[in-house]
């Protein structure tokens, strides 16, 4: 689907799930070489910019991890973007709504990347937050005095972990495409549009130091899960070496006086069965006394 917007003599021309037709289509239209728009065929795997004599070509990701394909020329911006079921979508709408509050001179091809840029970045903030409260969840879950899946909870840490990865992957090289943009080396984003990119720069930086934060938050909380499965683990281990050394005692008696000695002063005793059991009794509550006093038990 090819959805155009006007903006002055700005066209831009958003390209929702295309066919190879549409897309060869668009690139007969602006003179896109086949090596060029070929691009937007196959999945990127992390933000880019190349240029070319005419316009330039761009790749970045949504915080849902949607990819938008991104081509500028000096009086049009193209858009190609897919919907995922994996990936979700970008809504492109925050975008129109700001590009219909400016002058049509001001809301040039530039303005428009550099709007969208900004907005994708913003996105990066809500993925960040989604993705700390599930943390905290999770962490509600480690600490929990009620007994937990000890598998779900690394299911779900390892899941927080290669969505942060993702999303690490998605905002840091964006970092290097917008350096390239502030340094001037793309010819039609120039003024505002420069401060614009400059704003979404300090934003990409801010989204940077968020993920590697959270980063940090999930090792400290795989190494307090880990802790509390070697703790659990401790104490089944105290009580079974309790109840070992317990029943210990009493085996001990039961095998002296089951060894097959002819003269053995208790076995003839009237008394020797009732003293045996007595000592076994006795012995068992004793040690289950000691044990409950070091909180083995």
């Amino acid at each position: 689907m090819r959805i155009n917007h006007e903006f002055g003599d700005t066209l831009w021309i958003d390209i929702i799930d295309p066919t190879v037709e549409e897309l060869d289509e668009i690139a007969a239209q602006f003179g896109l070489g086949y090596q060029t728009f070929d691009e937007a065929h196959r999945r990127a795997a992390r933000p880019l910019m190349r240029r070319y004599t005419d316009h330039v070509y761009l790749v970045a990701f949504s915080g849902s991890f949607a990819e938008i394909d991104m081509y500028l020329g000096p009086a049009w911006f193209i858009t190609v973007r897919r919907h995922s079921p994996e990936d979700g979508e970008w809504d492109p709408a925050p975008v129109l709504e700001r590009a219909k509050r400016l002058r049509p001179e001001k809301c040039d091809s530039g303005m428009l990347l550099a709007m969208v840029l900004e907005e994708l970045i913003d996105g990066y903030f809500d993925g960040a937050d989604e993705l700390e409260d599930t943390l905290e969840d999770i962490e509600d879950r480690i600490f929990d005095e009620t007994p937990t899946s000890e598998k779900g909870v690394q299911h779900d840490l390892f899941e927080v972990r290669r969505r942060l990865i993702q999303l690490r992957r998605t905002v840091v090289p964006l970092r290097e495409v917008l350096s390239s943009i502030l340094r001037g080396e793309v010819p039609w984003i120039q003024h505002d549009a420069l401060v614009v990119c400059h704003d979404a720069f300090d934003k990409l930086l801010r989204a940077v130091d968020l993920v590697d934060e959270h980063r940090e938050l999930v090792g400290n909380a795989v190494e307090a899960h880990l802790a509390v499965v070697s703790n659990e683990m401790n104490l089944v281990m105290k009580k079974l070496t309790a109840w070992g050394s317990i029943v210990f005692g009493a085996t001990l008696i039961a095998g002296i006086y089951g060894m097959n000695f002819a003269h053995m002063p208790e076995l003839n005793w009237w008394f020797g069965y009732p003293l045996a059991l007595g000592m076994m009794g006795v012995m068992s509550v004793v040690l289950f006394g000691v044990f409950r006093r070091k909180d083995w038990l």
